[in-house]
């Protein structure tokens, strides 16, 4: 029996893989709307926060929920005419579509943060990346089993890597 190695090892492994490969949607907040609106959107998709775009599509930064609430809340200010755009944190980790995968998740542990936007070099939001699929496509790859082809004996498969004997 022949068998081979079908796990992407001979194109890229896992660590040269790029963001774009296994990015995830992005839901964004529009920079122009009020601090209500913002608050009430973050509490109907149930997340604590959220990166901005403008209108262009843009990552501008990111803004929070405890943030806002204290801040706007806070201060006095009217959570219905307040924009979000002055609640903005401009100082948060992001990374390119083009990137590595390893690059990524290391970014993220050094910025001790589980998720982060993913942008084109243009800063276009994309989508978001998070240290839980990263883990889940390096355990599938690890773990994706090993194939058996009854091939010829001078066979090469995908990228010219030479048929395994198993006796």
């Amino acid at each position: 029996m022949k068998q081979i190695n079908t796990n992407h090892s001979c194109s890229a492994n896992f660590e040269a893989r790029t963001v774009k490969d296994i990015i995830g949607p992005a839901t964004s907040i529009f920079n122009k709307v009020s601090v209500k609106a913002a608050l009430e959107e973050m509490q109907a998709r149930a997340i604590d926060s959220s990166p901005v775009i403008d209108q262009r599509g843009e990552l501008l930064g990111t803004v929070s929920k405890n943030k806002m609430n204290r801040e706007v809340g806070g201060f006095g200010h009217d959570p219905k005419t307040e924009p979000v755009e002055a609640q903005i944190e401009k100082n948060n980790p992001y990374c390119f579509e083009d990137q590595t995968v390893a690059e990524a998740e290391r970014m993220m542990l050094n910025a001790k943060v589980g998720e982060v936007p993913v942008v084109t070099r243009e800063k276009l939001l994309v989508g978001t990346i998070n240290l839980e699929v990263i883990a889940q496509e390096k355990r599938r790859e690890r773990l994706e089993p090993l194939k058996y082809y009854p091939a010829a004996e001078s066979a090469t498969i995908g990228c010219s890597m030479p048929l395994l004997h198993h006796q």
